[in-house]
């Protein structure tokens, strides 16, 4: 075989090797099944970067958790009602020393839901709780029973889901994801701050691995080229 022909077949073995090395960033596809904080605004949702016992809202604020199987903050779930503070505390006056904070609990849909399990309908409710009451006790005023894991994730609200806590789903992610994974989420937390990840790309071994391939690869064509010369 000539040094051309020798490769070009290298090249195309190597070519295979890197779509191998390529696919394992997605062959190992998952999500965390969890519920996710959420601030609402004029504009829409927004994801915490706080947990809810750290965030303590103002009079006026809006404050959503959504139940879903997710990858990372850029996958999550938004709460499928509006963040609509008047409507939700339109039959909640003002109290003095108090303040009211619209809650809406989405728990999600059926194929979120841990197997036997069925999620309640989405509801809103306006909590009137202390001046400096957080997130996480604005929520307790209204959706008991809470569920927090050893880690302090929020598990469950009103009773939902009855088992599990941040699990991991391997395959696909749920209704309204598809992303790659990230480490375990962290945005219902009671103590933890930000969503953490850095997205659902190959690990640094298999860009690592993709990187040598490439540097054979120019190597020999390097040499063929030499030897033609």
């Amino acid at each position: 075989m000539s040094g051309r022909g020798r490769a070009t077949a290298l090249l195309v073995v190597l070519g295979a090797v890197l779509s191998v090395l390529l696919g394992t960033g997605t062959a190992q596809a998952a999500g965390y099944r969890y519920w996710s904080f959420w601030e609402g605004s004029g504009s829409g949702w927004a994801y915490a970067t706080q947990g809810p016992s750290l965030v303590r809202p103002d009079d006026g604020s809006v404050q959503g958790f959504r139940f879903a199987v997710s990858a990372d903050s850029q996958d999550a779930a938004k709460p499928r009602r509006s963040p609509d503070f008047a409507k939700i505390c339109a039959d909640t006056p003002a109290k003095g020393g108090t303040k009211r904070v619209a809650l809406v609990i989405d728990p999600g849909t059926a194929a979120d839901a841990p197997q036997g399990e069925t999620p309640p309908p989405p509801r809103t409710a306006c909590a009137r709780v202390p001046k400096d009451a957080s997130s996480a006790e604005a929520l307790a005023s209204v959706a008991k029973p809470l569920r927090y894991g050893s880690d302090a994730l929020l598990c469950a609200i009103s009773g939902y889901p009855v088992a599990g806590c941040g699990e991991q789903v391997s395959g696909t992610t749920g209704t309204e994801s598809g992303r790659a994974t990230t480490p375990a989420p962290t945005s219902a937390s009671a103590s933890a701050s930000g969503s953490g990840g850095s997205g659902g790309g190959p690990s640094a071994g298999v860009l690592f691995g993709i990187g040598a391939v490439l540097l054979l690869g120019i190597a020999a064509v390097a040499q063929a080229r030499r030897r033609r010369g």
